[in-house]
């Protein structure tokens, strides 16, 4: 997934711009230190990650995991040892599975790491929250406007 970097951002992007509204752009995304440090040197050892690709080779969605420490936090930060989760999905591909396919494949792929956990975060209002529920993700904190969710990956 070395070569996924820029499709890695521009999912960043997605995942931020959620809304639809644009909230931010290509350039704001790589300029800030909190958000680019998503992807910033991808992959670092640690990273993992899956991508979606359709039928015809296109490049749907992605989700990946990294783990950010307590100096250089991400929005869903919970401990050093606990990989944070970044997921997205191309506007056009949205509602139709891709983003439930990315989740599970990258929660089996953290399971056969060995992980504990894995934690996220997510606005309230994000459809995307629902989908986080459903595979067993539990609010555990707040950060400004997002839940902090984490999945326990224990035997299961």
């Amino acid at each position: 997934m070395a070569d996924d970097a820029e499709f890695l951002t521009d999912m960043l992007l997605e995942a931020f711009n959620w809304s639809g509204e644009l909230r931010f752009d290509r350039e704001q995304v790589l300029a800030d230190d909190h958000i680019s440090r998503y992807v910033d040197g991808w992959p670092r050892a640690g990273d993992f990650g899956v991508v979606a690709v359709g039928e015809d080779d296109a490049r749907l969605g992605a989700a990946w995991a990294r783990t950010l420490t307590a100096d250089q936090p991400g929005y869903g930060y919970v401990a050093d040892d606990v990989p944070e989760l970044s997921i997205g999905v191309s506007p056009a591909s949205r509602g139709q599975g891709v983003g439930r396919a990315l989740l599970t494949a990258l929660v089996d792929a953290a399971r056969a790491r060995g992980l504990d956990r894995i934690s996220l975060s997510v606005e309230p209002e994000n459809r995307a929250a629902g989908l986080y529920r459903s595979a067993g993700f539990v609010v555990v904190g707040r950060n400004g406007g997002s839940d902090t969710m984490v999945l326990g990956l224990g035997a299961g």
